[in-house]
């Protein structure tokens, strides 16, 4: 079945187009993730698909029914979204953060119950932050941080989980501990990722599909030894790469070609 179905999205800021004809599907329990250069409309394409934007053209589906049809309480059971950035008191508690993840699920009091706190502390297990439940946000590493929007976001108990750059900012160990949290919740719970990325060999290593875009158009969708050649990728960031295929696994490996290098390099 199709998570997200998305048909001749264009969208624009002032005069400025963003989004241009961008028709795309997504089925459900896939690793997707979207590369490309700054500006490519990456992230408005995410508050598109996560209903924060309203496009000037086009339609999105989610689960096959249109984005609009949702009342709000019955998408965020549905679709939970990551931003790049996050504003958040920082007196709020780890486990005072994650709860608010079971907004969506509580009556119009919003009053938490048995069932919200045994969802928060299996989000909490689920990520390793259990150990900081008492500790407040601004106590936490950025690593530490990231994986508590993470929980937060799994509490919600959503199909579908949309994440805008997750791995930005972290050093190598926290970047392929949220990558390895995004595959464990596509295969342990069934649950969509989208993700929007830069790194485009963390993207090789764990997506089942790519999109590529480059000035809100699509140049390339399919499987990473499809999307990642030399040509396209060369075209679309307009810089020498020298690629070939990872040693340890059936996936290209993607590297930066120095200027003081280009000369050795084999066109």
């Amino acid at each position: 079945m199709t998570a997200i179905d998305i048909q001749n999205i264009t969208h624009c800021y002032g005069y400025q187009p963003v989004l241009k004809d961008i028709s795309l599907s997504i089925r459900e329990g896939t690793f997707f993730t979207i590369l490309g250069p700054n500006g490519s409309g990456k992230t408005t394409l995410m508050k598109i698909i996560s209903g924060i934007e309203k496009p000037r053209q086009g339609s999105v589906k989610i689960i096959g029914q249109p984005l609009e049809r949702y009342k709000p309480k019955n998408l965020a059971r549905t679709v939970a979204f990551l931003p790049q950035t996050i504003s958040v008191d920082f007196q709020f508690t780890v486990t005072e953060l994650i709860l608010m993840g079971r907004a969506p699920h509580q009556g119009i009091l919003g009053l938490e119950d048995q069932n919200d706190r045994r969802a928060a502390t299996e989000a909490m297990r689920f990520v390793g932050v259990e150990h900081l439940a008492d500790r407040k946000l601004d106590q936490l590493s950025g690593g530490e941080r990231q994986r508590v929007y993470i929980a937060k976001a799994i509490c919600q108990e959503p199909k579908i989980i949309l994440l805008d750059e997750p791995t930005a900012f972290l050093d190598l160990a926290h970047q392929i501990h949220i990558m390895n949290l995004m595959e464990r919740l596509k295969t342990e719970k069934g649950v969509t990722v989208v993700m929007v990325s830069h790194d485009v060999n963390l993207a090789a290593m764990y997506a089942e599909c790519l999109m590529l875009l480059k000035d809100g158009k699509i140049v390339k969708t399919g499987p990473p030894n499809d999307v990642l050649t030399g040509p396209t990728l060369e075209k679309t960031y307009e810089c020498l790469l020298f690629i070939d295929k990872s040693p340890i696994g059936d996936f290209p490996r993607v590297m930066l070609v120095p200027d003081r290098l280009k000369a050795l390099q084999p066109r």
